[in-house]
């Protein structure tokens, strides 16, 4: 359903259609799977499917003093490339672990979670925690302070076994780092496992309002955009209609 891959196979139905005695038909698909190409890849759709969940989490505030833990969402290792080459390649929201290592200089006290292990469901393969590990190491993380929960295969598993491994007390302040897209479906699925956690955007793909309405002139930019963005909408979805979320479109709480 991703938009990449539903023009992708509308455009294969067109072709097949057109071989056919249904060829007005494939004629007529085609070129609307060619205006929904452009609209996907040059127009302000990917930024107004963004900017609700951009938008969505303030900026974190400091001032309400040190947080007692961080948890950093794994999303940014890519495990099979990592394996091949035996090192960690990021090639994605790099912005997460850069944030992790900024906030753990920052709170030396606090303990520092990293999140998550392989996303594929039919057999175990390589570890993301396994990866992410040194880039945090290296970024001056003792690891002894580092807590690593290498068995989850989604945000629900990322919130129910990180609520697991560390019992997080009444009272504790724990802060959630992940992209900002990503937040609004990561702080529902935390509240409704029963960890209470503050939010920490990071990774944003789009300055904020006044970019709504600007075009691009790089296809892979917009055709990003609007991949990123669909995918979360998808998601939050479904997990709202999994149970595994209380809101479609959760919030900051209400003091």
């Amino acid at each position: 359903m991703l938009p990449v891959n539903l023009l992708v196979e509308l455009g294969i139905i067109s072709l097949v259609l057109m071989a056919t005695r249904f060829a007005g038909l494939g004629r007529k698909l085609a070129a609307t799977t060619l205006v929904l190409l452009a609209l996907a890849a040059f127009s302000p759709l990917g930024q107004l499917l963004l900017y609700p969940l951009e938008s969505r989490f303030p900026p974190w505030d400091p001032s309400r003093g040190a947080p007692d833990g961080i948890i950093v969402l794994g999303g940014s290792v890519d495990t099979d490339l990592s394996a091949a080459h035996n090192t960690p390649v990021v090639p994605r929201a790099a912005d997460r672990l850069f944030a992790t290592a900024q906030l753990a200089r920052n709170y030396p006290n606090a303990r520092v979670v990293f999140t998550g292990g392989s996303a594929n469901l039919l057999f175990d393969s390589a570890k993301e925690a396994d990866y992410s590990a040194p880039i945090l190491e290296n970024a001056g993380i003792r690891k002894d302070r580092l807590i690593l929960e290498r068995e989850s295969r989604n945000t629900y598993e990322n919130a129910i076994f990180t609520k697991q491994l560390v019992s997080p007390k009444p009272g504790e302040r724990w802060l959630l780092v992940t992209s900002a897209f990503h937040m609004p479906r990561s702080m529902g699925i935390f509240r409704k496992a029963g960890f209470d956690v503050e939010a920490y955007p990071v990774d944003w793909r789009m300055g904020g309002r006044e970019d709504l309405f600007t075009f691009t002139n790089m296809s892979l930019d917009g055709l990003g955009r609007t991949d990123v963005a669909v995918r979360e909408w998808i998601g939050l979805v479904a997990y709202r209609l999994a149970g595994r979320t209380s809101d479609l479109l959760p919030g900051p709480a209400r003091d």
